[in-house]
């Protein structure tokens, strides 16, 4: 079964443990997906499968997608998303997956796209102190302050720390545990915040594990008789 599944954020809360313990979690539709496409070595040089999630309007859905989703029987999808897997073999086109490939105690990395928060300033984006507003500042108080490398190089390095765009790329948390799974209303509950805003779009994976090293016992000490 695939170890990944398409998801949307509906918020945080918080529930109780058995113990009387809040914990915070974040509440996510997990699916359901349909497989729409199944990519194989042999044909496309990689296996993976491609997940379709949530309903899409087909008057707004164009005929050349229309013909894609009516390969695997299914309604046209809003987000189309592709997950790596060891057997395509093991899937058909139309299968649907749910939020039962995961149980309470999985441990998952879960991909967003993190709030835009516009052109921001060194001390906003990177947590510069900034200037004294005394002795002698002059409108760069919350200013980045030297950036020049002398005459030699001349330049500025690649990688400066500087003002510019917050936010709204790529977010990944990883090693979140699963503490609430309710199939039948297709939600999952992960301890802690995730990436993005509210409503979006969500990629849940279960964490690959690392296989543990067995370590050398370090040798019996021995005594030694003093002088």
């Amino acid at each position: 079964m695939s170890n990944t599944i398409l998801g949307r954020k509906l918020g945080m809360t918080q529930i109780f443990d058995h113990l009387g313990n809040a914990v915070p979690v974040t509440l996510i539709q997990a699916g359901p997906c349909t497989v729409t496409q199944i990519k194989s070595e042999r044909k496309e040089g990689y296996n993976a499968i491609q997940l379709g999630f949530g309903e899409r309007k087909e008057k707004r859905t164009t005929k050349p997608a229309k013909g894609h989703f009516e390969k695997s029987a299914s309604s046209p999808k809003r987000y189309l998303r592709e997950a790596t897997v060891s057997d395509p073999d093991l899937y058909e086109l139309g299968q649907v997956i749910t939020a039962g490939i995961f149980k309470v105690g999985d441990v998952v990395d879960i991909s967003g796209t993190s709030k835009g928060k516009g052109f921001a300033g060194v001390m906003k984006r990177h947590g510069f102190s900034g200037f004294k507003a005394t002795h002698g500042t002059h409108e760069s108080k919350r200013g980045p302050g030297s950036i020049g490398a002398s005459a030699d190089p001349s330049r500025v390095f690649k990688g400066k720390k500087m003002p510019g765009q917050m936010g709204n790329r790529k977010a990944t948390v990883q090693n979140l545990k699963v503490v609430d799974v309710r199939e039948d209303q297709h939600l999952i509950a992960v301890k802690g915040p995730v990436p993005g805003a509210k409503n979006g779009l969500l990629i849940i994976k279960k964490a690959i594990k690392k296989p543990q090293t067995e370590s050398t016992p370090p040798p019996p000490e021995t005594e030694s008789d003093g002088e």
